[in-house]
């Protein structure tokens, strides 16, 4: 049965179980269980994938958001370039008396002299047109900036989420150590009651326990740091207080072409599309100053009441082009333009320096991690294994068997090592090609 109730300032219904104890205890049960259900969703983690990561930080990262306002700055300035002169309006009054009895009618009328006058700055030489296009140009050049400081900001962002990665992987080989370690100490506290190892063996092993307990601490201390250091470039109230990355730390093998890369790098990235942009935008400096050299007329037209006569008077005026003709900021923007050029081959010198810096290290840290996985890994691992089976059965000493156990709790740290860097390498060549698809 169902009724209406009041409880707490929440209307709910009332919910009446007929039926015998059994029933009204399994649907406490169920509702008991949904409720923790409930909360254990709430409390869950959010856990983002790198490419979320990366277009968080795109759409939150205030750093960027501050740089790409100088898109929005730059199209400002297009608007002041677009902008006409405005006319000048005077006006003046003369012969105005002082005297309070001449101040009368006649005296305004036929004594004092009243000019009004609008002028207008014609410009000459396609100034506005060209200002126009210097400040497009200008624009362009600045969204490839943006486009630049974006791409530096998707490698940082990769390389930490590579490193929280790299965090949780040595957590969770802490963890494994220390769970398996303790194993071993509990299996050597039985077998000292027994009397088949001393009292030594044991002190041995059980302080070399304090080892991997360390271990772990300082993982958890790594992860929560690199947790923390990406927050900041995804953006501080971008994601929750306890959020977490999804993907384990693993090998992604990849073929890739030296030459294909050197092209696409070349087609593709910002800075050395800004500094192409660069030498348009100084070629456009230049003819705006080339067309500020010009001459610009004035022109007045004044209406003038004097004497009981009203006249219209037409005036052009202009400077004559003696001295100053420009000559200054003609000579600059032309070298300027030398400047700009020399600067894209800078940046072309420096793209191709940073796709095969790039492709090296990937090519170094690939075969890194192959040796790992082709066949270091598991010998660390037999070895270790062997060296406990052996030491167990009296075969081989305590430690034999220490040393076995540091060896691949060192491998296991390098090849997690050798793997992080491996795939920073790859997100390196990716900046470095300016994509984040490679060829």
């Amino acid at each position: 049965m169902f009724g209406p109730t009041r409880c707490l300032g929440w209307q709910g219904p009332d919910i009446h179980f007929e039926g015998n104890m059994q029933q009204k205890h399994a649907i406490g049960a169920v509702l008991v269980w949904f409720a923790m259900l409930g909360v254990a969703h709430a409390q869950a983690p959010e856990r983002i994938t790198l490419d979320q990561a990366v277009d968080l930080a795109i759409a939150h990262n205030h750093t960027l958001k501050a740089t790409q306002t100088q898109v929005q700055q730059s199209q400002a300035q297009e608007l002041t370039a677009a902008l006409r002169p405005n006319p000048n309006l005077t006006a003046d009054s003369l012969f105005i008396p002082i005297e309070p009895q001449n101040f009368n009618t006649a005296i305004l009328a036929n004594v004092t002299e009243f000019d009004v006058g609008i002028s207008y700055l014609f410009e000459r030489g396609g100034k506005r047109h060209r200002r126009i296009d210097a400040a497009r140009e200008a624009t362009a050049q600045t969204r490839y900036q943006v486009s630049d400081a974006e791409r530096a900001l998707i490698f940082n962002t990769a390389q930490q989420f590579i490193t929280v990665q790299l965090a949780e992987s040595n957590l969770d080989l802490a963890n494994q150590d220390l769970a398996s370690f303790q194993q071993t100490v509990d299996i050597a506290k039985a077998q000292y009651k027994a009397g088949a190892i001393s009292e030594g063996d044991l002190l041995k092993i059980t302080v070399q326990l304090l080892q991997f307990q360390t271990d772990v601490s300082a993982a958890k201390v790594a992860k929560v740091q690199a947790l923390a250091s990406l927050r900041e470039f995804l953006g501080y109230n971008a994601v929750p207080a306890n959020y977490d990355v999804e993907g384990d730390l693993a090998y992604q093998p990849l073929q890739l072409n030296h030459e294909d890369l050197l092209l696409k790098a070349l087609k593709t990235r910002p800075d050395l599309l800004a500094a192409s942009e660069g030498i348009r935008a100084s070629e456009g400096q230049y003819a705006l100053a080339k067309a500020n050299g010009k001459v610009d007329v004035t022109g007045a037209l004044t209406y003038s009441h004097l004497s009981d006569q009203n006249t219209l008077g037409v005036t052009v005026s202009f400077p004559l082009p003696i001295f100053d003709k420009n000559q200054g900021e003609i000579a600059r923007t032309r070298y300027a333009m030398s400047a700009a050029q020399e600067t894209a081959y800078a940046a072309s010198d420096t793209v191709l320096t940073d796709v095969n810096s790039a492709y090296e290290a990937f090519s170094g840290n690939r075969e890194v991690v192959t040796l790992y996985t082709g066949g270091y890994l598991q010998q660390a691992k037999d070895s270790r294994d062997i060296s406990e089976y052996a030491y167990r059965r009296g075969a081989a000493s305590l430690l034999d068997f220490l040393d076995a156990e540091r060896s691949y709790r060192a491998t296991q740290l390098a090849y997690r090592q050798a793997l992080a860097n491996y795939l920073i390498a790859v997100e390196q060549l990716k900046e470095a090609v300016g994509s984040r698809t490679l060829p």
